[in-house]
């Protein structure tokens, strides 16, 4: 396994430089990190294509406890996400000495 990679967080993910095998893990913390920097929406690249991508984002998206809701975007090549806005979700950590999720 290789060590992960640093990205700068930003309203927007372009999954076109990963592999479908990591787009869970990258989606998962994403939208994490985004949710903890307060952004209200974030675009999520996943390309038009055969719509593998699209619906392992959408999967995920289902699930996440930060995502309000999300759509197509008119360009049907990336899905927009509403994220909650809450200063004190965190990402568990295992620390029992900082804040947890709620």
């Amino acid at each position: 396994m290789t060590d992960p990679i640093e990205l700068p967080i930003e309203d927007t993910i372009d999954l076109h430089s990963f592999q479908p095998g990591e787009t869970a893990s990258l989606i998962t913390e994403y939208l994490f990190q985004a949710s903890g920097k307060l952004y209200s929406e974030v675009r999520i690249i996943h390309g038009k294509g055969m719509g593998v991508q699209r619906e392992i984002v959408h999967s995920i998206l289902r699930q996440h406890p930060d995502v309000v809701c999300f759509w197509d975007a008119a360009d049907r090549g990336s899905t927009i996400v509403r994220l909650k806005q809450s200063q004190t979700h965190r990402k568990p950590s295992g620390n029992s000495n900082g804040p947890v999720g709620e």
